[in-house]
This record gives C-alpha cells, sequence and structure tokens, in this order.
C-alpha cells in the first residue's frame, strides 16, 4: 500500500521512513517539498498521508486543505505531525481534514500502530465503496430489467386492443411517436417525454370491455352505440385505478383525458383549457391525428397534408394551441414516421434516452 510522508526536515523524513518501511506491502515516497507532493499526489493513490505541520512555502493545514479537494482524496486518512500543543491549532487542522494527530517528537511504536490502523480503516473503505459500488449496479441492471418488462406488458396490452379495434401495432406505436415528439416541441423533460411515450398506448385500453359490434361497426354509430363507446374511457381508468406508480399516473391522465376539448366539448367531463392535463392535451393531437391518416371500418385514410391541415384548423377549439403549435415545430420528423423504418428508429431512440 502506497504511503506519502511530507516533512521539510531531512532528519525527520528519514526517522518516519525508517519507522514504516518495514511494513509488509508499504512502498513509501518522501518529499520536503509539499507542492511536489501534492503534485505526485495527483498520479499516485496513497492510501495514507503522513504531513508536518511547520514547512516553509506551505503549512500542513493549508497542504490538507488543498489535499481534500483533489480527487481521490476526499477520505484517505491524513495524519498532522505536530509539536504544537494548541488547541486552535488541531481544531484547524481538524476542520482542514485532518484525520489524526502524532506530536512531535513521536514514538516509532505508536506511528506504526495508527499507520496500521489507518491502512486497515481505509483498506475496509475502499471495501465498502466496491460493495456499495457493485450494489448500485446490481440494482440498475434489476430496474432496467423490470423496466423493460413494464415497457413489454404497455406494448403487448395496447396491440392486443389496438387488433380489436381494427388497428395495426403501427397504429399505437406512431400514436406514441407523435405524442413523445410533441412534447419534446413543448420542451418538456427527457423523463415526462418517456413517460407519455410509454403511457400513450394505454389511451383506449378500455375498449376492451366495448363489443366487437360497435368497435368495428362500418357505418356510423347510432346514439346508444356513442354513448356505450364513450364507456371506455371510466373503464380504462379502473383498469389502472389500483397502481401508484408514476407511469400509470400518466396513463390514467392521458386515458381520462384524451377526448376532452380545449373549448369544452369534448367528454367524459366537458373540461376546458388548461383543467385538462397536459399529458392528454398531448396525446389528443397525436390519436387523432394518426386516425385520420389511417383506414378504420367506417372510413378511408385521409391524405397526411390533409389530416396536416385539420389539426391546424382545430387549434383552440379542439386542440391546445400550444400543443398545435408544437406539432407544426414537428412536422418535418412527423411525417417522416409514416415512411418505412422511420417510426423504429425513433422508438429506440426514446427508450434509450
Amino acid at each position: 500500500m502506497p504511503l506519502l510522508i511530507v516533512d521539510d526536515s531531512e532528519s525527520s523524513l528519514l526517522a518516519l521512513e525508517t519507522a514504516v518501511r518495514g511494513f509488509a506491502g508499504c512502498v513509501v515516497e518522501s518529499f520536503t517539498n509539499p507542492l511536489e507532493a501534492l503534485s505526485r499526489c495527483q498520479a499516485v493513490d496513497f492510501d495514507v498521508v503522513l504531513v508536518d505541520y511547520m514547512m516553509p512555502e506551505m503549512n500542513g493545514i493549508e497542504m490538507i486543505r488543498r489535499l481534500r479537494r483533489q480527487p481521490g482524496y476526499e477520505d484517505v486518512p491524513v495524519v498532522m505531525i505536530t509539536s504544537q500543543a494548541k488547541r486552535s491549532v488541531r481544531l484547524e487542522a481538524l476542520e482542514a481534514g485532518a484525520t489524526d494527530f502524532l506530536a512531535k517528537p513521536f514514538d516509532p511504536l505508536e506511528l506504526q500502530a495508527r499507520v496500521l490502523n489507518l491502512m486497515a480503516l481505509h483498506k475496509a473503505q475502499l471495501a465498502l465503496a466496491d460493495r456499495a459500488k457493485s450494489l448500485d449496479m446490481a440494482f440498475r441492471h434489476a430496474a432496467e430489467q423490470a423496466d423493460m418488462r413494464e415497457q413489454e406488458i404497455i406494448w403487448c396490452l395496447a396491440q392486443a386492443m389496438a387488433s380489436r379495434d381494427g388497428n395495426t401495432g403501427d397504429h399505437i406505436e406512431r400514436v406514441a411517436n407523435i405524442a413523445e415528439l410533441v412534447a419534446e416541441g413543448l420542451g418538456l423533460d427527457r423523463i415526462q417525454r418517456r413517460n407519455i411515450y410509454l403511457a400513450a398506448p394505454l389511451h383506449d385500453i378500455g375498449k376492451i370491455a366495448i363489443p366487437d359490434a360497435i368497435l368495428q361497426k362500418p357505418g356510423k354509430l347510432e346514439r346508444h352505440e356513442i354513448e356505450r363507446m364513450r364507456e371506455h374511457v371510466p373503464i380504462g381508468v379502473a383498469i389502472l385505478a389500483n397502481s401508484s406508480a408514476e407511469l400509470s399516473r400518466v396513463a390514467t391522465a392521458i386515458i381520462a383525458g384524451h377526448h376532452e376539448k380545449w373549448d369544452g366539448s369534448g367528454y367524459p367531463k366537458g373540461l376546458s383549457g388548461d383543467a385538462i392535463p397536459i399529458e392528454a392535451r398531448i396525446v389528443a393531437v397525436a390519436d387523432v391525428f394518426e386516425a385520420l391518416c389511417s383506414d378504420r371500418p367506417y372510413k378511408q385514410a385521409w391524405p397526411i397534408e390533409q389530416a396536416y391541415e385539420e389539426i391546424i384548423v382545430c387549434s383552440g377549439s379542439h386542440f391546445d394551441p400550444a400543443c398545435v403549435a408544437a406539432f407544426r415545430r414537428k412536422w418535418p420528423a412527423i411525417r417522416a414516421l409514416f415512411e418505412h423504418g422511420a417510426g423504429e428508429n425513433h422508438h429506440m431512440a426514446v427508450l434509450n434516452g
């Protein structure tokens, strides 16, 4: 274990070296100049440092203070060697970061005992730090695995629902991608965007309880069928009601509010403006745009430019104007999602942060 000694007195330095050189596995480096010693500490990770108090150019307290500011030396044991018995000097040394003190003239046996104890302490600290690092890595790996499983479950549920609704997996992926791009255009942070991306596919999960005869009806729905269809919102909210996870909270906000309209004419609660959660306002734009561009049992797909114009026209009535403005800013990337392969690339970019 490397040990550093700093003392401007050649005789004191020799005495200190003699006292500690006999330790098994101990490699000693000595300096009479504290500045040279600090420079050496940038290249070598010493396990224990012995430093004299009274030195020219820089006293031991100032050297300890500078040493503590160097990366890797925040917790290395440092012994101040001093003939000063003043309480103020010792307090100042402790505030600078001294670990222990040794009085001059020192007892070689006492020095050896203290150095051995400090070496053992530092070795235990390093082992504890390594253990903590290993545990942190294991925790991160487990969290990543749980996150992946959560994503898989979400996408499997969403794809199962999309197939019942006459859609494909492309629909839910494009809704998620468009929603994430709009969120980015609004300036939401990475975690918010990722949660919206992962939760957006669940926006219509409540349709799992709606009869196929209504979901896949090729013509216009009757009034009672419309009312039955609208029940998918409270059903979807109820499905996630018992979860306290943040992703579930975002998904619930989207499910509950993506059919609300900015002017208050939507359902189920007739919310308007900022009373509609921002996540729901974002997904409303993404869902309507993607639906307009897709074939459904009751309609043919609109040309993408016509669907774009419809979103712009509905700003301030159906949609939050800020979300529409973000949609416009992100239009080149949104349009690219409908080109082969673009959606998959964006999917990986979002999940990788």
